[in-house]
């Protein structure tokens, strides 16, 4: 993480040196003092709101945990589990958390899947034998969590219906092709660095099965009207995640377990890994302000421009990569770079869609790198990052393709 992190400050710097000297850009050093001192009080900012929601979803985990609901949970995956996780054992706490993670990002519950997904963590970490380097198992979890496997996307459909688009839901499908290709390129990714079976029965069943029920779920959904979609999404959503508060509170109150208490001891965890977060939270934010605010991302897409029109190839989905490049990076900068494509060039237009369809199909790798790294103490990422980058790339990829495909 220390390369990576230099290495961003660095290529910052040096990109506003050159705008200063060679393109005559006087304000550049200004906007880059500036973009430090926001984005330092933007990470304390944004690690303050996630006290609150770290200390109720690990004090309702923490329910689960004595009452037992998570290991009826995780039974489910532990067949698929035990293949890719050897040394996880059987009815570790870790399993209900990473299943849960995983549940909560399928669903696009960003606030629910981060404190899971750290607790995740903290668990895996107890069966780290080297403390400061990430094991196997936690660059699997990982990786599976920057490639997002996300089934409805309603923020994006959000964000179309609200600048007009005449079917905000048409970019769903082509949503979910592209972040299972991402998932599935990142697991491939890891399956080759620690040399997993992957044509194990039970992982090409799980892998299969999953790609089968995302491709129904997708035909039955994708032709309702926009109402229809975003109404029946959002009650999926909400139902389950209240069934499953509910779930594990009946599930203590049989078992004669104070929920109560179990719940303040998991908010306790919470608040402290949320204080243990901030400084790795703050430097990473830090980096990638300096990346926006020198400009360099101007230069690689004029760049890029110049090199794809000398080749006599399609250069419109350039329009759309501004949000590719800081997705990996920042989820609101990709936002933001997503919002001024479709205001820019049409909600409804090639790259307006493929923005929103790049959104949906992978999360921001460093970010989730910093934040689960920082919540553990994790130094060394190993291959935690080129695999990560492996996902981003495919998904991407796929949804420059994949919106040609369909729109273009």
């Amino acid at each position: 993480m220390n390369k990576v992190w230099s290495g961003l400050l660095l290529i910052s710097l040096a990109t506003g040196c050159a705008r200063f000297f060679f393109y005559d850009d006087s304000g550049v050093f200004a906007r880059m003092i500036d973009s430090l001192f926001t984005m330092a009080r933007t990470g304390f900012e944004i690690s303050l709101g996630l006290t609150g929601v770290l200390a109720l979803w690990l004090g309702i985990l923490k329910i689960g945990e004595r009452a037992g609901a998570v290991t009826f949970l995780t039974g489910v995956l532990r067949p698929l589990f035990d293949r890719l996780m050897p040394g996880v054992p059987a009815n570790h706490p870790a399993l209900g958390a990473m299943t849960m993670n995983l549940a909560a990002n399928v669903l696009g519950l960003d606030n629910a899947a981060t404190p899971l997904g750290i607790q995740a963590m903290r668990e895996l970490q107890k069966l780290n034998p080297s403390p400061d380097t990430l094991s196997d198992a936690q660059i699997l979890f990982l990786v599976i969590n920057t490639s997002a496997v996300t089934l409805i996307p309603v923020a994006v459909f959000t964000y179309r219906a609200q600048l007009g688009a005449a079917d905000p839901t048409d970019v769903f499908l082509p949503i979910l092709m592209a972040t299972y290709c991402s998932t599935l390129a990142g697991l491939l990714a890891v399956a080759a660095a620690q040399r997993l079976r992957l044509w194990d029965p039970v992982i090409l069943a799980y892998l299969l099965g999953l790609g089968g029920i995302i491709a129904g779920l997708a035909w039955s959904l994708a032709g309702l009207p926009q109402e229809t979609m975003q109404a029946r999404s959002g009650l999926i959503s909400q139902g389950l995640i209240l069934g499953l508060i509910a779930a594990f509170l009946l599930a203590a109150w049989g078992r004669k377990i104070n929920a109560y208490e179990c719940f303040l001891e998991g908010a306790k965890e919470g608040f402290q890994t949320a204080v243990t977060i901030i400084p790795y939270l703050i430097a990473m934010l830090v980096a990638v302000g300096l990346l926006r605010a020198s400009g360099i991302l101007d230069l690689v897409l004029n760049e890029l421009r110049d090199i794809l029109i000398a080749l006599s190839l399609d250069t419109r989905f350039l329009d759309a990569l501004p949000t590719a490049l800081m997705k990996p990076f920042s989820g609101s900068g990709a936002r933001a770079m997503m919002i001024d494509a479709m205001r820019t060039h049409g909600v409804d237009s090639l790259a307006g869609r493929m923005a929103a369809i790049m959104q949906g199909s992978t999360e921001t790798t460093f970010y989730v790198l910093a934040v689960y790294c920082g919540a553990v103490g994790i130094r060394r990422i190993r291959h935690a990052l080129a695999c990560g980058l492996v996902a981003d790339i495919a998904g991407l990829t796929a949804a420059v393709f994949i919106g040609y495909w369909f729109f273009g």
